[in-house]
């Protein structure tokens, strides 16, 4: 078995279960995160009336774990679904040709080699970048949950306390780059 064949399956199944593995954590926050009761106004922190958070945050706080909740299930969908047809491909033996190949069933350029077949790479990308997507907007909405969060908690944005601010800046410093980073390697890998 050539070096290249083994590689791509071996890369893109491990790409996936890490994506699986990320996405249950996240999703268990998040149903974590639904299934608190922020407005309780014995667990608030906030001791003036003025840096209380409004009602509309804490229906903001629970949309965004919904939808937080709900892009981390559409990622892991789709990555179990890739998963499997990479995996089913490989023990069954079954070929998926692409238009690339030219011809016959040689290992053309659009698509993967895996150990019993090949799947088609084009769908392999695009269901990837799907995956990636809910994966990306899952983290949008957590983070942005987790404002809403330390905004009942802990006071308001625009009263600008101490621990609010402590709370919000690294998340916001921390997330927006492990994102960007996330991105890039990801189109790195899609340019290798």
């Amino acid at each position: 078995m050539s070096r290249n064949r083994l590689s791509s399956t071996t890369v893109h199944i491990m790409a996936l279960d890490g994506t699986l593995n990320v996405n249950s954590l996240f999703m268990f926050a998040s149903f974590l995160g639904i299934t608190l009761n922020p407005a309780d106004p014995n667990s608030s922190l906030v001791n003036s009336a003025a840096c209380t958070a409004s009602s509309a945050v804490a229906k903001h706080f629970v949309e965004f774990h919904v939808y937080s909740f709900t892009s981390f299930l559409f990622s892991s969908l789709i990555a179990s679904c890739l998963k499997l047809a990479i995996t089913t491909d490989a023990k069954t033996g079954q070929i998926h040709h692409t238009n690339n190949s030219g011809g016959g069933g040689g290992g053309g350029v659009g698509e993967v080699h895996s150990t019993g077949g090949n799947v088609n790479l084009r769908l392999l990308q695009g269901g990837i970048l799907a995956s990636a997507g809910g994966s990306i907007s899952g983290c949008a909405f957590l983070t942005a949950a987790l404002v809403d969060l330390v905004e009942i908690k802990l006071g308001t944005l625009a009263c600008w306390g101490w621990y609010t601010a402590a709370a919000i800046i690294p998340m916001l410093i921390l997330v927006p780059s492990a994102l960007v980073i996330y991105i890039g390697l990801l189109f790195y890998a899609f340019n290798r």
